[in-house]
């Protein structure tokens, strides 16, 4: 008993839908996932009432306050073990000299060490002495033969303040070995705190080696003072007990995915509230230059503690009104476009393949319903006039008929559908929460920018001086009568122990080389003017030549000249949170900076002119750094400014370190509010894009070509073998009208059809 037309139709369904696993289906499923997904993202991430009364930006800006102490206090401790061993190397290289003669060269050259001493090893006696009183009983002279036994140490003193101790051997043949000991402090070189910040080294059990910022009892005049010094104190251990215990994490663990620059353990902590402040401190483990490169003072298990003040924002940015509106516009407007997309595609091209199939199984009694637009309105009318054509009817090769929409297509509806999308993307993109007139960027963020920059220079200021120090060192051990070969050895061996300098040259009074290593000289120095220790040899070309010099005693003018590489200096000024950094000289020219840029070109914008002029002029009895927070084209901008104030060679240069940010990159709530808004404006726009590109590629395309060829094979081209290019509904139909094709020529030499109709079954 044959099956009736409907369980027929019902079993051609079931199987259409059993096989039709891919094609228009999935596109459309993932954009309506996409765009569910992210009107929950939206309405969870605009729609945030509580926030934070710091903002993100205060304490990640304090974070990276302690990384600058804690880089800044590893470079000077490496720096003064490394001193300390190559002048003990240039001594022990040279002919005897007495300790007191050491000590006293050493003093000329290097103020950074608060007591020196010379110590014969093989009796324990003090030879000679120079600052405050080297703890020595410290030392045991009989133990120097051991592994790391020169390594530095820290000692603390009856006082409780702690000095840090290098070593270095004095070797000459057929005298006694002595040691050279150095002391120092622990103390920040060159940080610039501000107001009310202070900041403490401690050590791996929590204890505060040194710190600085919290007045001494005997500063303070009132019971106030009192009372907050000791709440302060009290708040910065309560932090140096919690910060002693993250930084034992390893680095890698403790940082997000993602996260660079500081190599070592950073993070930021909150504190106790007192009279509408609350504390907020960072805290930095040293760390090496480079991740996974221990140093000397990285062996010590040092941290930096910073805290500072902060004034909590009572106010909320926004509540949750805007973002509950954006989520449910987008499913309005999201469910509009799935609607548009399944009932003028989808349903008709599952339509066109039921239909296919109907003929090709010989189910001629009924006319092909043909859906209305577009492409899958031509395929319709063409399986109709193949319908009449397999019949026999008269005027079955007609011109095919077009459809409500004339040439509306499929191409167009998914148009219309990006559109739909974009209309909600676009003003998230363009218009909403525009935080440029609104943000209220916090003034301790202006104040960090303003301090980091004033340690920055600092910083840079200190290389050069260091770089000078070195090449002094060089020139004093050099003497009278070294032979070229021997300076050869000398430069050699000093630049290869410091990565600052590009070469090294001695020349004799008249300017001739005597000996050099490392690149070509640029510019021979002759005699050193009197203030010019340091000085940029050029004033055009690609890149900046500074060298600094050092005249020789006993060689009638001599002097030894150091070229800095300009990759040295710039690498200083790489350091996260500070934006664009530039170093400028007396003309506001640019010399260096952290980003690209063209030497000697002037400082560009006004605003920085006017800041760096003004940051130029002495304030009492130096000039001092500045910062300020301005509007260019209703953006805001940070900047600051900070001139070379402290001593040494550098500071005859004139140089001023300026850096600038766009308040936008910090993590301010007004800021974060407006990047979430254009996020979700992207995300939409690249869920739409993908989604409706991936139906324009896999089905619109196909669809079109198929709709051309079944237009042709209802015109008579019964040549074209028709193939799908892929097992979806468009290959459905392709594969029916292939069959249709392959039918159609036996039809064609039969009789030609009764009056009354019959089914193809029936005729054949």
């Amino acid at each position: 008993m044959a099956a009736s037309p409907v369980k027929r139709r019902h079993k051609v369904r079931r199987r259409a839908d059993m096989s039709l696993l891919g094609g228009i289906r999935p596109p459309i499923a993932v954009l309506s996932v996409l765009l569910l997904s992210l009107a929950a993202i939206t309405a969870l991430g605009l729609g945030r009432t509580a926030q934070d009364r710091v903002p993100e930006a205060v304490l990640t800006s304090q974070q990276q306050f302690a990384e600058d102490g804690a880089i800044a206090l590893r470079a000077s401790i490496d720096e003064s073990f490394t001193d300390l061993g190559r002048t003990a190397g240039l001594f022990n290289a040279a002919d005897p000299i007495s300790p007191d003669a050491v000590l006293d060269k050493i003093s000329s050259v290097y103020q950074k060490w608060t007591g020196t001493a010379v110590v014969e090893i093989s009796s324990g006696k003090l030879l000679a002495a120079r600052g405050e009183n080297v703890p020595l009983a410290a030392i045991d002279t009989a133990k120097l033969s051991d592994k790391d036994a020169l390594r530095p140490r820290m000692v603390k003193l009856a006082n409780g303040e702690t000095r840090l101790l290098s070593f270095a051997l004095l070797s000459w043949p057929g005298a006694p070995q002595q040691l050279l000991v150095a002391s120092n402090n622990l103390k920040f070189p060159g940080i610039s705190l501000g107001q009310f910040r202070s900041i403490a080294v401690i050590d791996a059990d929590a204890d505060i080696l040194a710190s600085d910022g919290i007045p001494q009892p005997e500063q303070l005049l009132t019971d106030t003072q009192r009372a907050d010094a000791k709440r302060a104190d009290k708040q910065l251990k309560s932090f140096a007990k919690t910060a002693a215990v993250k930084v034992r994490r390893h680095p890698m663990s403790a940082k997000e995915p993602g996260a660079g620059g500081f190599p070592g353990v950073s993070g930021s902590l909150l504190g106790n509230v007192h009279t509408g402040d609350r504390s907020v401190a960072g805290y930095a483990s040293l760390a090496g230059p480079q991740p996974g490169e221990p140093t000397v003072a990285t062996g010590l298990g040092l941290s930096v503690v910073a805290m500072v003040p902060v004034a909590e924002n009572p106010a909320v940015v926004a509540g949750p009104f805007f973002g509950l509106v954006a989520a449910g516009s987008l499913v309005v407007v999201g469910a509009l476009a799935v609607a548009l997309l399944l009932g003028t595609v989808q349903r008709p091209l599952i339509r066109l393949f039921l239909e296919s199939r109907r003929l090709t199984r010989g189910d001629l009694n009924r006319p092909v319903s043909a859906p209305a637009y577009g492409e899958a309105a031509r395929i319709g009318n063409s399986l109709e006039r193949l319908r009449r054509q397999m019949l026999g009817e008269a005027g079955s090769t007609e011109p095919p008929r077009r459809g409500r929409l004339g040439g509306f297509g499929s191409r167009g509806l998914i148009v219309v559908c990006g559109v739909l999308v974009l209309a909600w993307c676009a003003p998230m993109l363009l218009l909403l929460n525009r935080a440029d007139a609104t943000a209220v960027v916090p003034q301790q963020l202006v104040n960090d920018q303003r301090e980091r920059t004033d340690t920055l220079t600092d910083r840079v200021r200190r290389a050069l001086n260091e770089g000078q120090a070195d090449l002094l060192s060089v020139a004093t051990l050099i003497g009278a009568d070294t032979s070229p070969a021997d300076m050869r050895t000398v430069l050699e061996r000093t630049r290869l122990e410091h990565d600052r300098y590009q070469s090294l040259y001695v020349v004799d009074g008249s300017g001739k080389i005597v000996s050099q290593t490392g690149d070509t000289p640029h510019q021979p120095a002759g005699k050193a003017s009197a203030g010019e220790l340091i000085r940029v040899l050029n004033d055009s070309g690609k890149k900046p030549v500074i060298a600094a010099q050092a005249g020789i005693p006993g060689r009638d003018g001599a002097t030894v000249v150091g070229e800095f590489r300009i990759e040295f200096i710039n690498s200083l000024l790489k350091r996260p949170g500070l934006g664009q950094v530039s170093i400028v000289d007396a003309k506001q020219r640019i010399i260096g900076g952290n980003t690209g840029y063209r030497a000697f070109q002037e400082l560009p914008g006004e605003r920085l002119r006017t800041l760096v002029t003004g940051t130029n002029q002495k304030t009492g009895k130096s000039m001092h750094p500045s910062g300020i927070l301005y509007r260019d084209g209703g953006k805001a901008q940070i900047a600051a400014a900070a001139p070379f104030v402290g001593g040494g060679a550098a500071k005859t240069l004139g140089w001023t370190v300026v850096s600038q940010q766009p308040a936008s990159s910090l993590a301010i709530p007004e800021y974060r509010r407006q990047n979430l808004t254009v996020l979700a404006g992207l995300l939409g726009m690249a869920a739409a894009s993908a989604c409706l590109g991936w139906l324009h590629i896999v089905v619109v395309r196909p669809l079109r070509a198929l709709a051309d060829q079944a237009e042709a094979l209802a015109g008579g081209d019964r040549r074209t073998v028709l193939y799908p290019r892929h097992h979806d509904e468009v290959g459905a139909v392709t594969r029916s009208l292939e069959l249709l094709r392959q039918q159609l020529p036996a039809q064609q030499k039969r009789e030609p059809a009764p009056t009354a109709p019959t089914t193809y079954a029936e005729r054949t």
